[in-house]
């Protein structure tokens, strides 16, 4: 096969939540378990971080990796969805997988897939588990894709648990209250392992104490040791925090620009002090140039990534009610004359919230990408209007971005975003 023929096998014969929503969703572990069983349960093998939670997931997962990196470990990385390409999903030491090992894993295994019918995510865990035990990396970050009680990652027995934000999102699958979502994240508790929580939430707090307790599992609420306060950019671009840490008081530079790191960060920073407690060899110049260095070191995009200057362009995937709060927020500090927002989402959520926050005294140019889920941009455009916002349609998302290029002037701010899916269409991420 090659590498084309085996994207089409991927894309084509297992369904894909990214694309299609629901009906890839899968609410029982026993695929991954036989398809992990067949693989040699490569999952046994792995020392990994998992990491859950509703926003903050992904930063925390790629800062996560690139202390790691810097402290001279052979890291994997698992994370979802992909944004350019499939192989973004599965990384050792920032490097993505490679695509004859992609062509090898299906050719290999694509009898048994074709008779298991996994879905597109149970089949990349799989993938993922099989290249981080072949390649004996010395520990992985792996990142929930959904939930964690019935995500396919929850297979692992991790060094340390890591959740983060607890918000409305995927409520149709884990529920339409915080404790009910905090619930479902909590599911990768595991018996004596310990857990660090990056938010203490007076709506979740219990929900995560209670589990813990009946897992005889050491569980850290990152805030209550560590305070965090944004203080400004330096040269660089590099985002500033001061730190209090039981008493030690240090500065932290960060290379990603989101005001909503400051949420993350408390909980990345306690998860290696508890790695440090087990024995994992980590200095505090690794932490300093892990975290200086996320982007570099991972990959990273899509979040508050500047794609341009003059006007100034960013992107980011924030999507649900908190993640599009934190952005607005972010966007209010700014100073700029006009602001452009370039604007899609998927058609599998409740939207209101989420409009009633944007700012109405924007332009906005509503997009459509090119997936089955995306929201029909018609529909979109309609109730962005109900709901008081003011703009046009351009359908595809680089016609959309090229549109407020053309309307922007250079003190302007263009911002592009409103689901993952929009950000990944972006010709020049």
């Amino acid at each position: 096969m090659t590498y084309q023929e085996t994207l089409d096998f991927l894309f084509n014969a297992l369904p894909m939540f990214q694309r299609i929503g629901a009906a890839a969703f899968r609410k029982d572990l026993g695929n991954t378990i036989a398809l992990c069983t067949h693989l040699g349960n490569p999952e046994n093998s792995l020392k990994c971080v998992h990491v859950a939670g509703t926003n903050g997931k992904g930063s925390t997962s790629h800062a996560l990796c690139s202390v790691l990196m810097e402290a001279g470990y052979k890291v994997g990385l698992y994370t979802s969805p992909h944004l350019k390409s499939f192989t973004e999903r599965i990384k050792i030491n920032g490097i993505d997988i490679p695509e004859n090992e992609v062509v090898e894993f299906v050719e290999d295994y694509k009898t048994f897939l074709e008779e298991l019918k996994p879905s597109f995510f149970e089949m990349t865990v799989g993938m993922a588990f099989w290249y981080f035990a072949k390649e004996k990396v010395d520990i992985a970050v792996i990142e929930v894709g959904m939930g964690g009680r019935l995500d396919s990652t929850n297979v692992v027995m991790p060094e340390v648990s890591v959740i983060t934000n607890i918000s409305y999102d995927h409520m149709q699958f884990l529920g339409d209250t915080l404790p009910l979502i905090a619930a479902e994240k909590a599911g990768i508790i595991k018996p004596k392992i310990p857990v660090v929580i990056s938010q203490k939430q007076q709506e979740t707090f219990s929900v995560f104490k209670k589990k813990a307790e009946e897992s005889h599992a050491p569980i850290y609420f990152a805030e209550e040791f560590i305070q965090i306060k944004r203080s400004g950019y330096i040269s660089g671009g590099k985002r500033s925090f001061d730190i209090s840490d039981e008493g030690n008081l240090y500065t932290i530079q960060i290379d990603l620009h989101g005001n909503y790191q400051e949420k993350n960060l408390a909980g990345i920073l306690q998860t290696i002090k508890v790695l440090k407690s087990l024995g994992w060899k980590i200095t505090e110049n690794n932490v300093i140039n892990g975290l200086s260095r996320i982007v570099s070191n991972t990959g990273l995009k899509g979040r508050w990534q500047i794609l341009g200057e003059n006007p100034l362009i960013v992107c980011d995937t924030g999507h649900n009610e908190d993640g599009i709060r934190l952005i607005v927020e972010q966007i209010n500090e700014m100073a700029f004359n006009q602001l452009f927002m370039v604007i899609g989402m998927v058609n599998d959520k409740d939207i209101s919230k989420v409009l009633s926050i944007l700012p109405k005294d924007a332009w906005y140019i509503f997009c459509q990408a090119s997936i089955p889920r995306a929201m029909d941009v018609e529909e979109l455009a309609q109730k962005a209007f109900e709901a008081g916002l003011e703009g046009e349609i351009v359908k595809d998302v680089n016609s959309a971005i090229e549109k407020a290029k053309g309307l922007a002037s250079k003190q302007d701010l263009i911002f592009i975003g409103g689901s993952t899916f929009v950000v990944a269409e972006i010709n020049d991420l």
